[in-house]
């Protein structure tokens, strides 16, 4: 590899321009494919598979009307009083206008619906009174029944004894008793059929009864549910679409937004976040203020304009063509709003560090006499080597990430996977290219004047001191240990509402709804219930209260309001409101807690309950992330122990660098928990409402702080390693690997930190933690542990650092990362260097590759 490389790198030296169109002409090529083949990104974030995804499924096919996603239109008088007449026929004109898109199942009316709802509730306490005034009729009227039965009654047994004394009277007698009889008889049938009426009557009374309080236990089930707020200054509507939210469409939404913008005179109308997740911009203030960090440490190392700007134009080539390629397929596959945006941190930062790796390599050889293109051609197969074989780790790493499963991170890997992969052509391509274009004028001019007679320099030649070893891998784990702390008790959610810039439609939406109607509001849960058979009519509603009153007896349930069943009578939905908002601890008990309670026991059978709805969905895409990263994790892990091993030729160096990584990750969780989850330093960082950590940025931050630690493991340690290999005792070794690699790694890591850095202050609340989480992440792993553990600890093991078994020696390959081979068929004067291998008791034998 180091050969090709150098033949590649000589190549872009003498055919610059060629190369340099050539990319030109990739970048143009990008860009024909973005402007014809691009769709729009998805704010939403998915996983198929779930257990909300699995009902919304089954509604879309057994509960047409209860399936779709929903978003809420918040709506508040400026003045904070009242909504005038006027204002809610305005109200009511803009969601008829909404309800009419294609794509919108319906926008309920708040103030129609309100009415109805306080309509229904008074007519449950109008009929209670009807009935009781029914009841108090219909026992007056049996009375007088019961009162003319006894009278009748006493009448018959008065004609009876009657007739039993004139037995054998005159004719003209008993036709006067037969007389009597039948005024009785006529009398007992008017009273029997007055009695029927009144038993009917009650029956009826009775059932009215019966349908009122079934219909007042289902009131009183949603009691705490309002769509105008107790002052009637605030309202909530609520747009239902025909899609599942994740699935309607980015110009459906934008569309309902701009309508909503429009706003009505004296009424401030804000959209929820379900509705107004905008795609980020890419690029803002802040990134900007980061790649000018950038700059500046590249001009303060380099001394030069165009050194400086040489990483930064290599970086923006790559970029462009990355982005633009990776975009160019948006319109085929789905892409999610943050789904560039790793690839666009990633290709910026190790674009300008790879650049900067092979041109620091070029500037020296330049400085030590060796002619232009052949400068070029062996810093591209030595330094072009490393960049290779480090930016690969990171590839590998990000690809990795398909292993979870979970697609849209996989494709988000896979698209920062294709962003490293360009940097990295870049570098041993259009880097080379450009350095031959600028020919010497990549040194500063006191520097171009004294090539070939640098002054000579001194490399260290005496170990650290052991007790200062032991002392900083004491004080180093203990501070990260102390800084991950809080890594146990990170929890993991999705972006709400609350974490939207204070000033946004979603933030003020989110508030209002707290405040006037609940923090519930923000997080409605859909139960859907199946029930064992067909119920219609009173039976139908006796179930729904059942399962109704199941529901609110779990807990953390602030109303349960029914829905309605779906037309075979075996669905039934409820909109259950939390206590909780929808990234509340209690929230998210409650979605375990209601399927927990399925089957619910029953006279016809077991029913079973299912959860869905924005809340659910989002508990279910963090539980999912959450599963995967141990996983993923386990597999980061093991690829680095075996890739270290192969480069390192090592096993305790492998499982140090493996150490000292997993202790910066779990630092970097403890620090972005404190600030992100417990609000520590909110101001500083803009966190006005502190939530759980984003729930895939644990598997993001394993799988780029993995690739990013090797590269400073290998830019550092396999200094140390060639200096051991070259006869420097192993302490030595550590002090002049060390000395060789710090310059250009602190520059590195302090540019990656940069351009992350100016990530923490985007637009976006999906994107900022993004960024602080890569940015706090490289800090640790580079300064405190690749430049400070890792040498402790390499000095305190001494030769140990570097034993393998010779059994594993003879059968891995020498990868050579560093380029040795190529060095020797191609020397460097090293005259420059004073060096002074003070031979001792742990001075090592020269490696095989390092023998004349």
């Amino acid at each position: 590899m180091a050969g090709l490389l150098y033949r590649l790198g000589r190549f872009s030296a003498r055919r610059h321009w060629t190369v340099i169109v050539s990319w030109v002409v990739i970048i143009a090529l990008a860009g024909v494919g973005y402007a014809l083949f691009a769709g729009t990104p998805s704010p939403s974030i998915s996983i198929p598979g779930t257990a909300t995804a699995k009902v919304q499924d089954e509604l879309n096919a057994k509960f047409p009307k209860a399936s779709g996603g929903s978003g809420s239109l918040v709506l508040e008088t400026t003045s904070g009083k009242a909504f005038t007449d006027a204002q809610k026929a305005d109200v009511t004109q803009l969601l008829a206008d909404i309800a009419d898109m294609s794509g919108v199942k319906s926008a309920n009316n708040p103030f129609t619906t309100q009415a109805t709802l306080d309509d229904n509730r008074q007519q449950v306490t109008d009929g209670r009174s009807k009935i009781t005034t029914g009841k108090d009729q219909l026992a007056a009227a049996q009375a007088q029944l019961t009162a003319g039965q006894t009278q009748l009654d006493q009448a018959q047994q008065q004609l009876d004894a009657a007739k039993a004394a004139a037995a054998g009277a005159p004719a003209a007698v008993q036709a006067q008793l037969e007389a009597q009889q039948a005024g009785i008889t006529a009398q007992q049938a008017t009273l029997t059929a007055n009695q029927a009426t009144l038993d009917a009557n009650a029956k009826t009374l009775d059932d009215q009864s019966t349908k009122l309080e079934l219909g007042s236990q289902l009131l009183d089930l949603s009691s705490n549910i309002r769509f105008v707020s107790k002052d009637d200054s605030s309202a909530v509507a609520t747009i239902q679409f025909t899609k599942s939210t994740n699935l309607v469409s980015p110009a459906l939404k934008t569309a309902v937004e701009k309508k909503a913008e429009a706003g009505v005179d004296g009424v401030k109308v804000y959209v929820s976040q379900d509705i107004a997740q905008g795609v980020p911009s890419i690029l803002g203030p802040g990134e900007v203020v980061g790649v000018i960090v950038a700059a500046i440490v590249l001009m303060v190392m380099l001394g030069t304009l165009i050194g400086a700007a040489l990483p930064l134009l290599s970086a923006g080539v790559g970029l462009g063509a990355a982005t633009l390629g990776a975009m160019a397929f948006s319109g085929i596959v789905e892409f999610n709003s943050v789904t560039v945006v790793l690839g666009v941190m990633l290709g910026l930062a190790v674009g300008i560090d790879y650049s900067l790796f092979i041109l620091n390599r070029h500037r020296t050889q330049l400085k030590q006499g060796m002619p232009l293109h052949e400068s070029i051609g062996l810093a591209n197969g030595t330094s072009g080597n490393a960049v290779v074989f480090a930016g690969t780790t990171v590839i590998v790493a990000l690809l990795a990430l398909n292993i979870t499963g979970i697609p849209f991170l996989g494709l988000m890997g896979t698209v920062g996977a294709v962003a490293v992969a360009v940097a990295i052509l870049v570098a041993i391509t259009f880097t080379p290219a450009m350095l031959s274009l600028v020919g010497l004028r990549i040194l500063r001019k006191k520097e171009r004047l004294a090539i070939g007679h640098a002054s000579a320099k001194r490399v260290p030649n005496t170990p650290m001191k052991t007790w200062r070893a032991i002392i900083t891998l004491v004080a180093g784990v203990a501070v990260l240990g102390v800084i991950a702390l809080p890594a146990m008790n990170m929890r993991l959610g999705l972006p709400v509402g609350s974490s939207e810039a204070t000033t946004s439609s979603q933030y003020k939406a989110y508030k209002t709804l707290e405040d006037k109607f609940g923090a519930g509001q923000n997080s409605p849960l859909l139960v859907v219930a199946d029930l064992p058979a067909a119920a219609t009519g009173d039976e139908l509603q006796r179930q729904e209260i059942a399962i109704g009153t199941k529901i609110t007896s779990v807990g953390n349930v602030a109303a349960v309001a029914p829905i309605g069943a779906s037309t075979d009578g075996t669905v039934v939905a409820f909109q259950v409101i939390p206590k909780g908002g929808p990234s509340s601890v209690s929230t998210e008990a409650l979605v375990h807690d209601l399927r927990d309670l399925s089957p619910i026991s029953s006279d016809s059978g077991k029913i079973t309950l299912g959860v869905a709805g924005n809340a659910s969905a989002n508990i279910d895409v963090s539980e999912k992330l959450s599963a995967a990263l141990p996983i993923y994790l386990v597999v980061v892990v093991g690829l680095s122990l075996l890739i270290l091993i192969l480069v390192f030729r090592s096993i305790l160096v492998p499982i140090t660098a493996t150490a000292g990584f997993v202790l910066s990750l779990l630092a970097t969780f403890g620090g972005l928990t404190a600030i992100y989850q417990y609000g520590w330093l909110s101001a500083v960082f803009g966190v006005h409402d502190p939530a759980p950590i984003l729930s895939f940025l644990p598997v993001i931050e394993v799988g780029v702080l993995f690739g990013l630690a090797m590269d400073y493991q290998l830019f550092l340690v396999s200094g140390m390693r060639e200096a051991y290999a070259h006869g420097a005792p192993a302490k030595i070794a550590v002090q002049r690997g060390l000395h060789a690699g710090r310059s250009v790694v602190t520059a590195a890591a302090i540019i990656m930190i940069s351009v992350f850095s100016g990530f923490i202050f985007s637009e976006s609340s999906t994107i900022r933690p993004i960024g602080f989480g890569l940015a706090f992440g490289v800090l640790l792993d580079a300064f405190i542990v690749r430049m400070l553990l890792i040498p402790a600890a390499m000095h305190l093991l001494g030769r140990a650092a570097w034993w393998l078994p010779k059994w594993l020696d003879r059968i891995i390959p020498d990868v050579d990362v560093e380029g040795a081979k190529l060095e020797r068929t191609h020397p460097v004067s090293h005259e420059d260097e004073v060096v002074d291998l003070a031979v001792g008791e742990d001075s090592a034998p020269r490696h095989p590759a390092h023998r004349a």
